[in-house]
């Protein structure tokens, strides 16, 4: 959107700390120093091919899976600078085993905790494809002073105060929400600021995109397989057949189809009976920003904000974007149960 005045991210919710009758300023300063780590990764990412910075690492995270040397790079620079940041009392990382605490007794006493997906889609980073970084913040539930505990990580995506993404593409945007409205920053490059750019984010409640790894297709459930099919044929009424527009980074994919309409599945297999994303990292802060916009978020079968949390490293399937899409691929996978 075209603006008169410039507005930075600082700015912005410095005027919208209003919202919040119980803050003191601190998720303000979180998320300002969000925005700062965004910029120091931006950096990394946008020269990587000119620095020793593709490729893999050597080492696995603890999903098993073979961690690029951005990743770890993304992962230290948020960790470090927001526990420095002395807001923020804890951190759990797609990237780490268990929570990671401060010694600052200052940051100790923060009333927040953070999940992180630091490089989402890094599998892409070495063929030059958009990549990003997901968040999530909630309210610690263990009394200050003292380092965080897993229950202050394992609540309902209901609970989180914010959430949001930054896309490393053609242009570096941040996106986030604290649960009134989704808005959307690029980073000016020539003043090194993120910029107010989207005011009020929608999803429209139809689209004509599906977003799926669909060379998995055989090992779908029965019900998305006949949802498939379904955005495959032909029907004028319902202006199908859907286009398939598929990038492999739940951010790149998510940003297009909350602007556009959509919808995004990342179902079960038999390999990965549970589904394949992270619920603290990956969808529960896609979940919040969806809803958020008018959108919709689930497995399938339940609404993903609803989900507490077993692990900080469960996977769940998911189903997200325009919300009669989402409501259909339900529909779908009720008619179509698969057998025991």
């Amino acid at each position: 959107m075209a603006q008169n005045k410039l507005i930075t991210l600082s700015e912005f919710i410095l005027q919208r700390q209003a919202e919040f009758p119980y803050a003191k300023g601190e998720l303000t300063r979180l998320l300002h120093h969000l925005g700062v780590a965004a910029k120091f990764v931006h950096k990394k990412v946008s020269k990587a091919g000119l620095v020793d910075i593709l490729g893999s690492s050597g080492n696995t995270n603890v999903q098993g899976e073979d961690q690029k040397k951005l990743d770890a790079f993304a992962h230290l620079e948020f960790a470090e600078m927001m526990l420095a940041s002395e807001e923020c009392c804890g951190i759990a990382s797609e990237e780490s085993d268990g929570i990671i605490c401060s010694d600052n007794p200052q940051a100790k006493g923060a009333g927040y905790v953070l999940c992180i997906d630091p490089l989402d889609g890094s599998s892409n980073i070495d063929v030059n494809v958009s990549v990003g970084t997901i968040f999530s913040i909630y309210r610690r539930i263990s009394p200050r002073g003292q380092d965080p505990v897993l229950e202050d990580f394992l609540q309902s995506g209901a609970r989180q105060v914010a959430a949001g993404y930054i896309i490393y593409g053609s242009s570096t945007m941040l996106v986030y929400t604290t649960g009134a409205g989704v808005y959307g920053f690029t980073l000016d490059p020539s003043i090194g600021e993120f910029c107010l750019s989207n005011l009020s984010m929608k999803t429209p409640k139809t689209g004509n995109i599906y977003s799926v790894n669909q060379g998995y297709f055989t090992r779908f459930p029965q019900g998305i397989k006949e949802y498939i099919k379904y955005c495959e044929e032909k029907d004028d009424a319902t202006n199908r057949p859907y286009s398939l527009r598929y990038i492999g980074s739940l951010v790149a994919d998510f940003h297009r189809n909350m602007l556009k309409g959509g919808i995004y599945l990342y179902p079960p297999t038999a390999a990965n009976p549970n589904g394949k994303l992270r619920l603290l990292y990956e969808c529960n802060p896609i979940a919040f920003l969806a809803e958020q916009s008018g959108g919709k978020a689930s497995t399938g079968y339940e609404r993903v904000l609803s989900i507490k949390p077993a692990e900080i490293h469960q996977r769940i399937p998911f189903v997200v974007g325009s919300a009669e899409m989402v409501t259909k691929a339900e529909e779908f996978l009720k008619m179509h149960p698969d057998k025991d």
